[in-house]
């Protein structure tokens, strides 16, 4: 049985969700506090975590910072605060998902059932543990990437967009296969002007002369690929 965290301080929202969630089949754990999502996160084993970005005592992005030091589990942010700042400060910091409130119970449900979908599929494919290629190589299980010897300090979503690339390496990846690929965001805030900026933000860190990007390559009208060919 799959077990959702879910760290939420609205009462009537944990009592309408809780129902339709434990519904799914799914065991579920519930904090209403950064404190009490903390020592809950201490002792606990979770597949999925659902964050509130505003909570009584901090915040949500914080909570998903700790996460993200020691555990890969799939994380959705669920809030009100819908300013495409947080939604796309969410994601860089590790979040996998962002809905936002008001939202229609059948969409939430899909999207939980996506999220530990994909992340079934993910541990399944990552047998190997190490990815490496033009100079640049990725510790999976530690989530640690190094560019010739040094380490480079990557947000989460540029790690895993690096992590898309080296995985698929001299194939054209549409900015619609990425976007797929990596996030279930409302397309709205997350489209190709967004990602344009996610290839540049990468390419200055694993680029040798990021203005002439030799690994991260465009496709004109077709999109990016991991160039190991020359």
């Amino acid at each position: 049985m799959k077990h959702i965290f879910f760290v939420e301080d609205d009462l009537s929202l944990i009592n309408g969700l809780s129902f339709a969630i434990k519904k799914q089949g799914y065991e579920l754990t519930i904090a209403r506090t950064s404190v009490e999502a903390e020592q809950l996160w201490t002792n606990g084993n979770y597949d999925l975590v659902i964050l509130d970005v505003t909570l009584p005592d901090g915040s949500g992005f914080d909570l998903c910072r700790k996460i993200r030091a020691s555990s890969k589990v799939p994380i959705m942010f669920l809030t009100a605060a819908d300013e495409e700042t947080d939604i796309i400060m969410g994601l860089d910091i590790g979040g996998d998902d962002y809905m936002t409130k008001p939202f229609k119970l059948a969409v939430f449900l899909s999207r939980i059932n996506a999220l530990l979908r994909r992340s079934e599929n993910f541990n399944q494919e990552q047998a190997e543990t190490e990815l490496q290629s033009n100079g640049i190589q990725i510790q999976l299980l530690k989530q640690k990437v190094i560019k010739n010897g040094t380490p480079l300090d990557l947000t989460a979503s540029e790690y895993k967009l690096l992590c898309l690339f080296m995985e698929n390496p001299n194939i054209i990846l549409s900015p619609e296969q990425i976007l797929s690929k990596l996030w279930d965001c409302d397309e709205k805030y997350i489209d190709n002007n967004t990602l344009t900026v996610y290839i540049r933000r990468l390419r200055t860190k694993v680029e040798d002369n990021p203005a002439d990007p030799q690994k991260i390559v465009t496709v004109r009208r077709m999109g990016y690929k991991w160039n190991t060919t020359g």
